[in-house]
């Protein structure tokens, strides 16, 4: 397959877009021509963000960082366990350790032994919208970055015994998750709010659709969910675009003569719409006989599309995001009743979700759930203040640029950025959009969200919902 090296220019006619405000819009990239490179985003650090579109309908997103020595490649797949029907449920998962298993040029061990002799990292990872099969390097061994991840997407063999051999290697993870009393809480609360939507579901999968997997099933998931328009090859760090094409024209060159039938022109859009939540507003009891006692209780929240969502982020952040957060000093500082309470929010494409964790001693649990709603109704009916909402944009603004110091994190921010919106977004416009955030939007989003119907859900030494206390069966109420 050979790639054009032709640059399209913006609708302005200029080379690099950095200095419109809507070149993130104007540039989609399941939009984009075929055949063409343009430049996304650059500064005077040499720093250059790219994006070639292949006739596949393969999108490479790279970002040059000339101050590092590494480098980072993930190809990432428009497929998780929401895209599961109902007897694959896990097949997203499951598909992602066969990958490793072998391919036609390499096995298991040599995989393995190619990526430990450059000290490098190779992995792999699922989640309810996406999986990512990742090399983190040197950034002299892009070469071999970029071919072991492409010979396990592009050319694994998905035999009929890798499958019975990894069986049991998945029961063993689901197993782990459930001796985990805050990741199996995580999974209980996800099917308290969302009922039987897919994203309801574990991504694991369970025991039963596991034992029950067969090798034709996980190969029909694979043939229909990894088509190159599905994808995004994203990589970041000491290297070059025009490199990075050819080291993937090179890796392809089977693959492209081996496909059959026609090959998508564009990439796929991103996912949108309106998911059907059917909220289930009882609580969700685990019982297991653990030390402390594990609750989380949210609502629903926004869809990634959203334009509220970093106000969503600045709100969460002031709840429970820091010791400074009005959850935080309230539980823990003020009356001492947990060691660990946060809050979080998850954004899908059509759906998303708030909610806070405490985790504590089983007799304070009924007294942290009256806290915890006590908290959420005061900033349902006053909002915010201004420092809290201050500190919440604070807490994002640092989270943001700390957190992509490294390849790894850049990598991963280009590729997940362009399958959820299929346009990047710079730094420095990111903390312009959070800055933006002022404690009247808050505060109509407080009043929004906090009083919509609350799931809940806790995993602990408690027989049946019974014998929970009152303040937390009514918490639902």
């Amino acid at each position: 397959m050979t790639i054009s090296d032709r640059t399209a220019a913006g609708p302005d006619g200029a080379r690099g877009l950095r200095d419109r405000s809507d070149s993130h819009t104007a540039l989609a990239g399941h939009l984009q021509d075929e055949g063409t490179t343009v430049v996304l985003d650059s500064d005077d650090t040499g720093r250059i963000v790219r994006r070639t579109v292949l006739p596949g309908g393969l999108r490479v997103v790279t970002e040059r960082m000339p101050g590092v020595r590494s480098a980072s490649v993930g190809m990432w797949v428009a497929a998780g366990s929401r895209d599961e029907t109902g007897p694959e449920a896990g097949a997203a998962h499951y598909l992602e350790h066969l990958l490793f298993k072998g391919t036609r040029r390499r096995s298991a061990t040599r995989i393995a032994e190619e990526a430990d002799a450059v000290g490098g990292e190779l992995n792999a990872f699922t989640s309810k919208e996406h999986t990512c099969y990742y090399a983190h390097m040197l950034d002299e061994d892009l070469p071999l970055a970029m071919d072991l991840v492409c010979d396990v997407v592009f050319d694994a063999l998905l035999t009929d015994q890798d499958v019975e051999i990894e069986r049991g290697v998945v029961l063993e993870e689901i197993a782990i998750r459930d001796d985990d009393p805050e990741d199996l809480l995580h999974e209980a609360f996800s099917a308290a709010l969302l009922g039987e939507h897919a994203l309801g579901r574990p991504v694991l999968g369970t025991e039963e659709s596991i034992g029950a997997m067969t090798p034709d099933r996980l190969r029909s998931f694979y043939r229909r969910s990894y088509t190159q328009s599905r994808m995004v090859l994203a990589v970041a760090g000491n290297i070059e675009h025009d490199e990075v094409l050819r080291l993937l024209d090179r890796a392809l060159a089977c693959r492209a003569a081996a496909e059959d039938g026609p090959v998508a022109a564009r990439p796929d859009a991103p996912r949108r719409g309106r998911a059907e939540i059917v909220q289930v507003r009882d609580l969700v009891l685990h019982s297991d006989e653990t030390e402390q006692a594990h609750l989380m209780l949210g609502m629903p929240g926004l869809d990634r599309h959203d334009d509220r969502r970093q106000v969503l982020g600045v709100l969460s952040a002031a709840l429970g995001g820091g010791m400074s957060s009005r959850l935080f000093q309230e539980i823990r500082e003020r009356r001492g009743l947990a060691y660990s309470v946060y809050s979080s929010d998850a954004c899908y494409s059509d759906a998303g979700s708030l909610a806070v964790y405490a985790g504590c001693q089983p007799a304070r649990l009924g007294e942290v759930a009256g806290v915890v709603r006590s908290v959420l109704a005061e900033v349902a009916e006053g909002g915010l203040t201004e420092a809290e909402v201050a500190r919440g944009r604070g807490q994002l603004r640092g989270g943001l640029v700390l957190g992509l110091e490294d390849s790894a994190s850049r990598m991963t921010r280009l590729g997940k950025r362009e399958l959820n919106f299929g346009t990047q977004l710079s730094v420095d416009e990111q903390l312009c959009q959070i800055d933006a955030v002022d404690v009247d939007q808050v505060a109509v989003l407080a009043a929004d969200l906090l009083r919509r119907p609350i799931s809940a859900a806790v995993v602990g030494p408690y027989a049946h919902v019974g014998e929970l206390p009152a303040k937390v069966r009514e918490v639902t109420r």
